[in-house]
């Protein structure tokens, strides 16, 4: 164990420190996400700048840079917003001059997810690509070289000295520190304190000891990177909603970041506050019709009762929402036959009574061990006043009795003086690193202590696989949902995920393929992976469901649920006919002939099969009236969980993309005849507003004409004036 870390209060001296510790070579570790130290990441970079003798490798992941906007309209109306957001949060500076293809000779910065399209057009960083599983990401450091670990902390001072959290990232930080002590390679571990971080303990907490420095002066408690909301689409609704009927109560639930999983949680609180009205939005969209067999087996349409349990590698703000709404309450155990018992019904967590032994005794648990009585007492099954002492338990009135609940006289003493009360320090969600937008933040700071300790921040090597501990991990995961997205879909059930069939990654595995291949080894698991049927390009609506494609993220062998606005395909266990079938009838109908006659071609599917009638109005019309019945400000709105948008960019959001979609579909030539019968001076004071906040009341430039033109347009259809 290291001596206490070294205090320093700015990162210019944390780069002499590492310079002179490690020498000139340095492989910097840093977290995915949110909790990369900013500061001390660019004074590091900033002297490989001025020293080319340094070598500096930079081995991270998703690094987040503030959105960037083209120029024209777009900047116009994202630049303000992004200022107002971002104000006061730290840049990265590597990223910058990373999309500007000016990093110095001797700087190297190796990924293994992408913010996602960020690096398309970016060879370098393609080249510099790490592609890894997320539960390998540690490994890969230290493969590389790794000799530096930093990320940001947060300190809580208490009675025995101050402690420190890794909060926003326990993902992998600890692992790479336990593969690097064991190496016995010389290595530096790095804190450096923001105190704007909400404080987590259990597996994110670390005492100073484990820190050879730690970086700490109020500047560098500085805002945290948000991801403001953006609006949520019909398409996504459509998605999320028959998702949200796939959800077992009782069950567990893993989500992502984005409108798909904004949408997915919507629909989990109308199920759950609203059950009435969720039953007929769900009848009406023809989902029982179509897979109402599915629903009942899988899922369900009822309340939430028991709740649910997430188990995830990414804590998003809409898990934050389903514990305020009381949908995240299902508690899990860290002992395998507490746990068993508590789902069994046979262990009320609220009134522990004696009988609870003979349940355990007739799961075979009967000796008890230093690891057992702890992990046991901190979930309060033995009282505080127990002790445990070299196989034997000494009870509160200082009977020592063996540690064997098979043994009778141990029995009757444990049942009379040992046992607890109630269960306590439940977990009802276990994640690896959050990220999310700034209400979410504060929402963390303001938990109390309980619910703070309800949600254990830890490492992918616990979530997002079962090795460590399978036979309590089958238990806590019951009825397992993972639920992924994707960007395509082939009609044998392979997947696309991270990048295109030219080599070029668009983002990353991440954790997904761990997710998939863990719902196929839990008892009643399942992967739900969703994409949107169709996407635009250009002006010009292509398919998403296709007949092959030259790159797979998740493989055919482990089909399972995929879903699209138009339904749910169950591929799991499932013939090659019945797999293109089923994908075939959740394509946009627009598609469906196509992709029937290159399968009916190659023999997939027998030549006389057709769409079945209920599926062939699988448009984007039909999908709208579906919606349009039951669309309120509470149901299906366009920020449903609040936004960083003011009034009137929410207004300005969907005209802009009306404005996108003409100009990407109307010639040039049309667009100015219509210029030239526009009449300006008809433009009501009404629509100022909007105007001046796109910087188009008085447009000299012809192209700033035509976008003026196009946003009155687009905002008279919308009734703005």
């Amino acid at each position: 164990m290291r001596r206490a870390a070294v205090p320093l209060d700015d990162v210019e001296t944390a780069v002499d420190h590492i310079i002179e510790r490690v020498g000139k070579r340095i492989v910097f570790g840093i977290p995915l996400g949110l909790g990369k130290p900013v500061e001390l990441t660019n004074a590091l970079y900033r002297r490989a700048q001025q020293d080319p003798t340094l070598q500096l490798k930079i081995f991270t992941a998703l690094s987040l840079a503030r959105p960037a906007a083209a120029p024209g309209l777009e900047r116009a109306f994202m630049q303000p917003f992004v200022e107002r957001v971002f104000a006061g949060v730290p840049e990265l500076d590597y990223v910058r001059d990373q999309h500007a293809r000016r990093l110095p000779a001797n700087v190297e910065i190796c990924e293994f997810f992408f913010l996602t399209g960020a690096m398309l057009g970016n060879a370098e960083a393609q080249r510099d690509y790490i592609s890894s599983n997320y539960t390998h990401a540690p490994r890969d450091v230290f493969n590389q070289g790794c000799n530096v670990v930093a990320q940001i902390v947060c300190r809580r001072d208490t009675a025995d000295g101050p402690r420190y959290s890794m909060s926003c990232n326990p993902d992998t930080g600890p692992e790479v520190i336990r593969l690097l002590e064991q190496s016995g390679r010389p290595h530096l571990v790095i804190g450096v304190v923001n105190q704007s971080l909400p404080y987590f303990g259990h597996d994110a907490e670390l005492p100073p000891e484990r820190f050879d420095y730690l970086v700490e002066h109020p500047r560098y408690t500085t805002p945290l990177f948000s991801t403001p909301k953006m609006p949520v689409a019909s398409a996504d609704y459509a998605i999320g909603l028959q998702v949200s009927t796939l959800v077992r109560d009782g069950g567990t639930l893993q989500l992502g970041i984005g409108s798909l999983g904004d949408a997915i949680v919507h629909a989990l609180q109308l199920r759950h506050g609203d059950n009435a009205r969720y039953r007929r939005i769900v009848e009406d969209f023809g989902t029982l019709d179509r897979h109402g067999a599915l629903v009942h087996e899988t899922g369900g349409l009822e309340p939430f009762a028991q709740g649910v349990y997430g188990a995830t590698e990414m804590f998003v703000d809409g898990f934050w929402h389903l514990l305020r709404d009381g949908i995240l309450k299902r508690r899990v155990y860290d002992f395998w036959a507490l746990q068993q018992l508590v789902d069994e019904g046979r262990c009320d967590p609220q009134k522990l009574e004696a009988s609870v032994l003979d349940a355990f005794d007739a799961l075979g648990v009967r000796v008890i061990r230093t690891q057992d009585f702890e992990i046991l007492q901190h979930h309060g099954f033995f009282n505080d006043a127990t002790r445990y002492e070299r196989g034997y338990l000494i009870a509160p009135d200082g009977t020592r009795v063996v540690a064997n609940i098979a043994d009778p006289q141990a029995r009757a003493v444990i049942g009379a003086q040992c046992l607890g009360t109630r269960l306590r320090h439940g977990v009802v969600l276990h994640g690896g690193f959050f990220l999310g937008p700034r209400d979410f933040y504060q929402g963390l700071r303001d938990f109390d202590e309980d619910t703070r300790a309800s949600i254990c921040m830890t490492g992918v090597d616990k979530i997002n696989q079962l090795d460590r501990n399978p036979r309590l991990y089958q238990l806590q995961r019951r009825h397992a949902r993972f639920v992924n997205t994707g960007m395509m879909v082939t009609l044998s059930g392979n997947f696309v995920a991270d990048g295109l069939d030219d080599g070029r990654v668009v983002s990353g595995v991440g954790g997904q393929y761990n997710f998939v291949a863990q719902a196929h080894q839990l008892d009643g698991g399942r992967s739900i992976l969703m994409l949107r049927a169709v996407r635009d390009n250009g002006g010009t609506p292509c398919s998403n469901v296709l007949f092959n494609y030259g790159h797979t993220t998740i493989p055919r062998h482990l089909r399972d649920l995929v879903v699209t606005e138009y339904g749910i395909a169950d591929l799991r266990s499932q013939t090659d006919n019945a797999v293109a079938k089923a994908l075939i009838c959740i394509a946009d109908s627009r598609f469906q002939d196509g992709l029937l006659a290159q399968a009916q071609k190659v023999g997939k599917i027998e030549a006389g099969w057709r769409v079945p009638e209920a599926f062939r109005h699988n448009t984007p019309e039909t999908l709208e009236a579906r919606l349009a019945a039951h669309r309120s400000a509470t149901v299906f709105p366009l920020f449903p969980f609040g936004s960083d948008f003011d009034a009137t960019e929410r207004a300005l959001l969907p005209a802009l993309g009306r404005v996108r979609s003409r100009a990407a579909t109307t010639p040039k030539w049309k667009l100015l005849m219509q210029l030239l019968r526009f009449d300006a001076g008809a433009i009501t004071p009404a629509l100022q507003p909007y105007l001046e906040r796109l910087q188009l009341t008085a447009p000299k430039r012809l192209e700033d004409r035509v976008a003026r033109m196009l946003v009155v347009d687009a905002l008279r259809e919308r009734g703005l004036g």
